[in-house]
């Protein structure tokens, strides 16, 4: 047994023997209390991990607000299962209707969140998307082609300029059909740099930078002085392609990826980089027409260093990094070796220095390899053992997360004095200190995420709950103030001041603005029409009936749309939509809007819907039928609401 897994055991015995009491101190309970009918401080947006999706939390409550649906099917509202929905999930491989989303960014400006998007990565199936911020709704998604798994992403330049998201798995550029044993000749990663439009956020792929064969890892923009330049950690370059815990944990070090990326947007609008063909889906939801669009691109533009001097630098990092986080000056790169004892922090100054005066040790596949003496402004000692990532505090300090002492340290900048350390419950991964990555953070709460729960709450079987724990940092001393358990399996997350963003809501659709295909303008423009074997379904909610509330002369093989406009204009009225059997989900209509389900019956009955959001004291009676008749009836098309049949009628 090593000394190191000897440390470990030791350490998380030690956690495991430490109770709540012990480590709480007694004003922890008011410094989270949030009083009935407070708002919390902080919006706190964690990725979901494995659930696809990022939830919404209020710190320093931990209360959940809300789950935003973004790269899994969501039935509670019926995202990825609506007609309007469905292509938000679409790729070049088809309807993709999960992911494994792990970090988050918010929009910046001048290095400052505004508050206007949230970006998600999907690592499986490689995408980003942008979550607009007035509706918390997810409004686009685009996929990232030449990338076989986007883990370093989606991190962004200091005035959103860029989106940019780094390959975890190299893949061979193409289609072409290559021994996996082939690896160091054919298999290549690229950093892509997606451009946001300033005035509508709308993404596109601008160039990807075309690296040499190896995992990118997490990555940062500089700010200030370092605003010209992206740095991306990386690991595997010893280019292993099997038992990757060994073969790729050979060397002592690997890199820091410095990225000019000022340079590579000039050297893109000269013309250096080469147009090649790449399929790749761009999803966006118009939410004029209240429906999402999927066009296939076609084609990327690539660059490639040894056309592009002076544009990627290479910094030594040991061993394996894995966090890669830039202070609020801008001044100091922070390597997190996940095998390292130390914490490696370089400085930008004495980087461009180093590059100035050619200050290398080679190169890697003819990226300089910058002497990691001369980037260095020194090193953290005996800070834990395995830090993987770090935030600041804009005091001077910064903390970073012990995976396997299983403990959060906090340390000064300026002469890397270790000042503090507190444990964690258990193996903390990432941490997230508000504004923590940008020139103004907040200095008062930290949220580490832990990747093991253990004890902390009642067992659920096998898999237990996954865990966050509140930190207040505000004093010289870190103090542990609540724990609650998350969604999914969060990795990275963002918080910004609710007051950035809680009076911007969109508390309804406009319904004047509605220009849904199948918008119906109120209860007097609904209607049904048959093409074919497809039913068009005009339908109208309000308090509290749906219009029309009868339907017939629907037959086995039809393929019916309901689509259902919400006639409320006021806040928090949504509606929902269901009928019975359906294998889609249900629909939930938000004020104004128009969405639309697809119900093709496959047997002959009587089939009641419904709608499935309470919404006043009569909801219940908020219902109607479909009556689906065999195949080749004669029973002819009617629908009505309010209609009351003459039972005393001669037949």
């Amino acid at each position: 047994m090593t000394l190191g897994t000897v440390a470990m055991i030791g350490s998380v015995q030690s956690c495991k023997m430490k109770t709540a009491e012990s480590a709480v101190q007694g004003d922890a309970a008011s410094k989270v209390y949030v009083a009935p009918g407070k708002y919390d401080e902080f919006y706190n947006f964690v990725s979901g991990g494995f659930s696809g999706q990022v939830s919404v939390y209020g710190l320093p409550s931990g209360r959940l607000l809300k789950v935003i649906p973004v790269f899994s099917v969501f039935p509670e509202n019926g995202y990825g299962y609506s007609e309007e929905s469905k292509a938000m999930l679409t790729t070049t491989a088809g309807q993709i209707p999960w992911d494994d989303q792990h970090h988050l960014d918010l929009s910046q400006t001048n290095g400052e969140q505004d508050g206007r998007w949230l970006f998600a990565n999907a690592n499986n199936t490689p995408r980003v998307a942008r979550i607009d911020l007035t509706t918390f709704k997810t409004v686009e998604i685009i996929q990232i082609p030449n990338s076989g798994g986007n883990h370093s992403s989606p991190f962004i330049t200091e005035n959103t300029e860029y989106v940019v998201a780094g390959t975890r798995f190299s893949v061979p550029l193409g289609d072409g059909d290559v021994p996996i044993s082939s690896f160091k000749e054919n298999f290549k990663s690229t950093a892509s740099f997606i451009s946001v439009d300033k005035a509508t956020g709308h993404m596109n792929i601008a160039f990807q930078i075309v690296l040499p064969g190896m995992n990118l890892d997490l990555s940062h923009a500089g700010k200030g002085p370092s605003h010209d330049w992206f740095f991306f950690s990386c690991y595997n370059t010893e280019q292993a392609y099997t038992l990757l815990e060994v073969n790729a944990s050979q060397k002592d070090k690997d890199f820091i990826v410095a990225v000019n990326w000022k340079k590579a947007e000039e050297y893109a609008k000269s013309g250096k980089g080469h147009k090649v063909p790449a399929e790749y889906a761009h999803n966006t939801y118009d939410e004029d027409k209240q429906t999402a669009t999927s066009v296939i691109e076609k084609e990327v533009l690539l660059l490639d260093p040894k056309d592009c001097p002076d544009m990627i630098y290479m910094i030594p990092c040991p061993k394996s990094p894995h966090g890669c986080d830039i202070d609020p000056s801008g001044e100091y790169i922070v390597g997190s070796g996940k095998l390292a004892a130390l914490i490696p922090v370089f400085s930008f100054t004495k980087l461009m220095a180093a590059i100035q005066a050619k200050k290398f040790e080679g190169d890697f596949y003819g990226l300089p390899i910058v002497k990691y003496e001369e980037a260095l402004h020194g090193e953290v000692n005996k800070p834990g053992l395995g830090p993987l990532h770090t935030e600041f505090d804009g005091k001077g300090n910064a903390y970073t997360s012990m995976f396997l002492s299983s403990e959060v340290v906090k340390w000064r900048i300026s002469d890397l004095q270790v000042l503090d350390r507190v444990p964690t419950y258990y193996s903390v991964g990432h941490l997230m200190v508000p504004g923590g990555d940008t020139k103004k953070p907040s200095g008062k709460y930290l949220v580490a995420y832990n990747k093991i729960t253990k004890d902390r709450y009642l067992p659920t079987g096998p898999e237990l709950a996954q865990s966050a724990q509140l930190y207040d940092i505000s004093g010289d001393k870190m103090q542990l103030i609540l724990d609650y358990p998350t969604i999914g399996e969060p990795h990275y997350a963002q918080a910004c001041p609710a007051a950035l963003i809680k009076d911007k809501q969109v508390k309804f659709f406009d319904i004047n603005k509605n220009h849904h295909e199948f918008v119906a303008m109120g209860e007097k423009k609904t209607n049904v029409v048959r093409k074919g074997t497809r039913v068009d379904v005009y339908m109208t909610a309000i308090r509290s009936h749906l219009t029309p509330d009868n339907i017939e002369g629907v037959y086995v093989g039809d393929d019916v749309y309901f689509h259902v406009t919400n006639l409320e204009q006021d806040w928090d009225i949504p509606h929902g939509f269901a009928i019975k059997n359906n294998p889609d989900a249900e629909l939930l209509i938000m004020p104004g809007e128009t969405v639309t389900l697809k119900f093709s019956p496959k047997h002959e009955g009587m089939y009641p819907f419904y709608c499935t959001d309470f919404c006043s004291a009569l909801h219940q009676e908020m219902s109607g039928y479909l009556r689906v008749s065999p195949k080749g009836s004669n029973v002819p098309l009617k629908f009505s609401t309010g209609v009351v049949a003459d039972t005393t009628a001669k037949k």
